[in-house]
């Protein structure tokens, strides 16, 4: 029995050596990847010294002697941190995913295929303009550069993830600068998949209900939405799911209310306290580790410059020079259009046009994937734009027979100057300066919004298509390809984009919400990103005469919600303080207590206190039990709460109280009774979900902010070391927005908010401020991983700063690169 003990203790022994020797290995391997910020590297293609001093953030500041020198510089820095998170956007971007990630991902590189991004981002390079031209270069030199480093001194593939990959780094193109910037359109604009869904709901429900459940923004000059019955003959209703073939961590495209938000906000010197211009700019995109903002500053022959940029993008896309500070929102410009295209009953090959039929401009792509054979695929295109399988966005159920359906979209250009306008907005000395940069903008449209030291302004950038005031539908729904009337007619001149200059009350501000009403078709969209965050910034904006940096730093971090306090009131109207008294421990007590501490809260989602996630189940379950008799399956596509949707019911605009009647049922409900079991149902979910009494619940343990690594994130064992979570206060209608993910079983997990702020002051520019969701390295061991995560969340900041002597005095490092001709 001893001698079985020892030879145990000894297979013991060995198994924890072998453990801590594979551990040992593979630190070490991973380890090798991580940069060394005090090195000389000597490297070809700069014409003198560089230096990229880190500060203690680790935000690069780059030195040179020329521009070109300095982007050469970016490109390096950006590679020493991101090289994995750039190589991967560049493969989302070829539609190469499936080459590392198999099956899993063929749907995505289909879809980004079929839109050819990769294809017009290298057509795209002879639009550019000689300095972006030499921009690019300098950047890709740079990247490869460090990519030559990697290869020559053995760094670990250069990060971790190579070792779970084929190592073969490919060498940086400047074409697949460009086309980063297409792939971030891909997620930042909603109306392909807003058509297809007002064209469901239409069959099923009819207009009138569509215009509750979708309604229009507030404001005048709204059309009545056409038939779509009448447009798209053939078509049934149908309650099914909407299809979404591209969908996963790793895709660009998601659902539409994840097609971003922002929040920018401007003052003018009369405005301010200190006396100069104010800007607050907090773009919101979905949460990875590391984030996909990283903080950098340029010493160009212009001057210097400082803010977030995108890992494999050379540009500051908002940030500060010494004159200049600007910000963007996501416009929600209407810059797609759905096409139905007839197929030619003699030849498939063939598609309806105004003169005849067509034949499709078609070529063939071979997708390959890992573990399987390659696929190839047709793609087709019509004068209108690429056709899509009805697969994709739902797209198949609003087609009829015969058909298939085409996109036009501005993004889809092969001349895209995008790249050159960001170029020229960070060389900009003063507002003119800068809108005029935004000419040159196509896609994705923003709302940008510059200060200089004396004058504020916003400028909506982006190409507009220009339609014909006959349009069928005037772009809310798919239309048929072959109607001269439908198609567009080229874009409109930028002096028709809209723009706001130094306005009498000194504020200047978005959060996607309407900026104008005009009539179609310089209308602009009749789809916005928001309309009660809005609210909320108005009453902050003036409540005060004048502001500060700490009262714009307030604005951006405030989380009272404006929608709950305007909602509670009208869905609990007939259940505050009624009913007798009720045993504890039964669900009337229950109810009641939830009661009392909603009429209490003044509707601020703070991560410490129970009233937030109360609020956010009981809407949640409310407005499912308002649509799913009526929509089915269908009504997952509405699963965060539509606040104009329940104002509309409970306040009965139109009729819209109708929603509370149980079509199924042989009773007629009234809007209270389904609010009293919405709230039964959502406190039982609660119950069961986290236990306790009501008053022990925190919202911050259901909104916890996901920063999640998008390939070891789902890894067991290495996702506890990857990803990065934290409880957040905040919502989805709230100024420091923290969208939630609202699917189960974990529906209010954050998961979409502002990975980037700042707040620039230019009565004080090196007061001004920012901060990243993460931090600036994408390597997990590296302590830069996740540094800046914690003050991102408790709402603290850095400075930025573009003095050269505060930069190095706090430097964790001071990268060299020498040409390789001297020393």
């Amino acid at each position: 029995m001893a001698g079985l003990f020892r030879w145990l203790l000894r297979l013991f022994t060995a198994a924890v050596i072998l453990a801590f020797l594979a551990g040992a290995t593979v630190y070490y391997l991973a380890a090798r990847s991580l940069p060394n910020y005090e090195a000389v590297h000597n490297v070809a293609r700069i014409t003198a010294p560089v230096e990229i001093v880190r500060d203690n953030a680790n935000v690069p500041h780059v030195f040179g002697e020329s521009d070109t020198d300095v982007f050469f510089g970016l490109g390096f820095a950006h590679a020493q941190d991101r090289l994995w998170q750039m190589t991967m956007l560049r493969r989302t971007a070829q539609g190469r995913l499936s080459e590392l990630f198999g099956s899993r991902t063929l749907a995505v590189d289909e879809l980004v295929r079929r839109l050819d991004i990769y294809g017009l981002a290298q057509s795209s390079m002879k639009a550019q303009d000689p300095y972006a031209m030499a921009a690019l270069q300098a950047y890709a030199d740079g990247v490869n550069a460090w990519i030559g480093r990697v290869n020559a001194d053995a760094r670990g593939r250069g990060a971790p993830e190579f070792f779970l990959f084929s190592p073969e780094i490919a060498m940086w193109q400047p074409a697949d600068s460009i086309a980063l910037v297409k792939l971030m359109g891909l997620s930042l604009s909603s109306h392909l998949e807003t058509e297809v869904l007002r064209a469901r709901l239409s069959l099923l429900i009819g207009a009138e209900r569509v215009r509750d459940l979708m309604p229009d923004a507030p404001g005048q000059g709204i059309a009545a939405l056409p038939d779509y019955a009448a447009l798209a003959p053939g078509i049934l209703p149908s309650s099914a799911p909407l299809d979404r073939m591209a969908e996963g961590i790793l895709s660009p495209f998601g659902p539409r209310a994840f097609a971003s938000a922002s929040n920018v906000f401007a003052a003018a010197p009369n405005r301010s306290a200190a006396g100069g211009t104010l800007l607050a700019s907090d773009p919101h995109l979905g949460f990875t580790a590391p984030s996909i903002w990283y903080l950098a500053r340029l010493e160009l022959e212009s001057g210097g410059v400082i803010g977030g940029t995108i890992p494999g993008i050379p540009a500051i896309l908002t940030g500060r020079s010494a004159d200049l500070g600007w910000g963007m929102t996501t416009a929600y410009l209407d810059d797609q259009d759905v096409y139905l295209e007839q197929l030619n009953p003699e030849n498939s090959e063939e598609y309806r046009a105004p003169e005849g039929f067509a034949p499709f401009e078609t070529r063939r792509s071979i997708i390959r994937v890992a573990g399987s054979e390659p696929v190839t695929i047709t793609m087709r295109w019509t004068e209108n734009g690429p056709v899509l399988p009805g697969g994709h966005f739902g797209l198949g159920s609003i087609t009829p027979p015969g058909h298939v359906t085409a996109l036009g979209w501005t993004l889809l250009s092969g001349a895209d100057t995008s790249l050159s306008a960001a170029l020229k907005l960070m060389r900009a000395r003063n507002v003119d300066e800068a809108l005029e940069a935004g000419r040159f903008f196509i896609a994705p449209a923003q709302n940008l919004v510059v200060v200089d030291r004396e004058t504020i302004a916003l400028q909506t950038v982006g190409a507009m298509p220009r339609r014909m005031a006959e349009h069928q539908s005037q772009g809310r729904l798919p239309v048929p390809g072959w109607r001269e009337e439908n198609r567009w007619q080229g874009w409109l001149n930028y002096a028709a984009n809209p723009r706001f200059r130094a306005p009498e009350s000194g504020i200047l501000g978005n959060t996607n919400n309407k900026l104008l009403d005009r009539p179609f078709p310089l209308h602009v969209s009749y789809d916005w990103g928001d309309t009660q965050r809005i609210e909320r910034w108005k009453t902050l904006m003036t409540r005060r005469s004048v502001h500060t940096r700490e009262s714009f730093i307030e604005a951006q971090l405030d989380t009272v919600s404006f929608t709950a306090q305007s909602l509670l009131p009208l869905i609990a109207r007939d259940l505050w303080f009624t009913g007798e008294p009720a045993p504890a421990g039964s669900p009337e007590r229950r109810r009641q207590r939830a009661l009392e501490l909603l009429a209490a809260w003044n509707g601020e989602m703070n991560e410490h206190l129970p009233e937030p996630l109360i609020y956010a189940a009981w809407l949640r379950h409310l407005q499912d039990r308002l649509i799913r008799d009526e929509l089915g399956p269908l009504a997952d596509e509405f699963a965060h709460v539509e606040p104009l949707f329940i104002e509309r019911v409970f306040r009965d605009i139109d009729g819209a109280s109708a929603w509370c009647d149980i079509r199924q049922s042989g009773a007629t409900e009234t809007c209270t009774e389904i609010a009293r079991l919405a709230l039964d149902e959502a406190l039982l979910w609660l119950s069961e979900t986290y236990g306790g009494s009501l008053e022990s619940l925190r919202w911050g343990a259901a909104h916890q902010a996901w920063h999640d690594h998008p390939v070891l994130g789902e890894v067991p064992f290495l996702k506890w070391f990857v990803n990065i979570r934290q409880p957040t206060s905040g919502g989805d209608n709230t100024l420091n927005r923290g969208l939630t993910h609202a699917r189960d079983p974990e529906p209010f997990a954050n998961v979409h908010g502002a990975g980037f702020r700042g707040v620039f002051d230019f009565a004080d520019p090196d007061s001004s401020v920012f901060v990243i969701s993460t931090g600036q390295s994408g390597h997990p061991l590296s302590r830069h991983y996740d540094d800046l995560g914690e003050l991102w969340r408790r709402g603290e900041y850095i400075p930025m700063s573009l003095d050269p002597a505060l930069a190095r005095a706090a430097a964790v490092g001071v990268t060299r690169l020498v040409p390789d001709a001297l020393p």
